[in-house]
């Protein structure tokens, strides 16, 4: 019976994330393609972004994004790190720069209002990501998710909002993240997912901790 309602209650989610991806991805086709127009008239570079995380089970996935550094930012942040090791230090401890010289005009406004991760909703559809659940993780993070909470993010799909990007964002510290994270996991039920949906429109429209 255990199993029976766990895989019921899968089967629901997935339901809900692909029917919910499909309505967004047709109705706010206009929203996404005057973006697609901004991103490419901003700065030179592709619209897209492909960044590698890890998904269920571990599993690579490339999470979309619309473009909102300059082309060539992941080596541009090598050489940044490695000259100024107060830039090393906090994306040691946080995994990102407060005041990244990388970030475009365009591309400042679009990740203060998650509008940069409305290509995600094509993620959600294949599969990659859930609507709801623990943010993305690289590859570089995962030994210390492992070390601080066993590995249970990779029990479910990675969710396009979640717990952490409604409670405060890049304002908390990498621990409470760790810690907001593992509370969805044990806390995640369908009533829930919904809650966090409905939370996380006036976080976009009153963006506060988003760098």
């Amino acid at each position: 019976m255990l199993f029976k309602s766990i895989r019921k209650k899968k089967t629901t989610k997935r339901a809900f994330d692909v029917a919910f991806s499909l309505v967004f991805l047709i109705f706010g086709s206009p929203l996404l393609l005057f973006l697609m127009i901004l991103v490419k008239l901003s700065s030179r570079g592709p619209v897209f972004y492909g960044s590698v995380r890890a998904g269920l089970h571990g599993k690579k996935i490339v999470c979309l994004k619309f473009r909102t550094m300059v082309d060539g930012a992941d080596s541009l942040l090598e050489n940044l790190l490695q000259k100024d090791p107060l830039l090393k230090k906090e994306w040691e401890e946080n995994y990102k720069l407060k005041r990244d010289p990388r970030i475009t005009k365009i591309g400042s406004f679009l990740r203060k209002t998650s509008l940069d991760e409305l290509p995600q909703f094509l993620n959600v559809l294949v599969g990659d990501l859930s609507l709801v659940g623990p943010r993305p993780i690289s590859f570089a993070e995962a030994d210390l998710f492992i070390r601080k909470e066993g590995g249970k993010i990779f029990s479910v799909r990675p969710g396009l909002t979640g717990l952490w990007q409604t409670s405060g964002r890049s304002n908390l510290s990498y621990e409470k993240r760790i810690e907001l994270e593992k509370k969805y996991i044990e806390k995640q039920s369908f009533l829930f997912d919904l809650f966090l949906i409905f939370k996380t429109i006036p976080v976009m429209i009153f963006p506060k901790g988003a760098f």
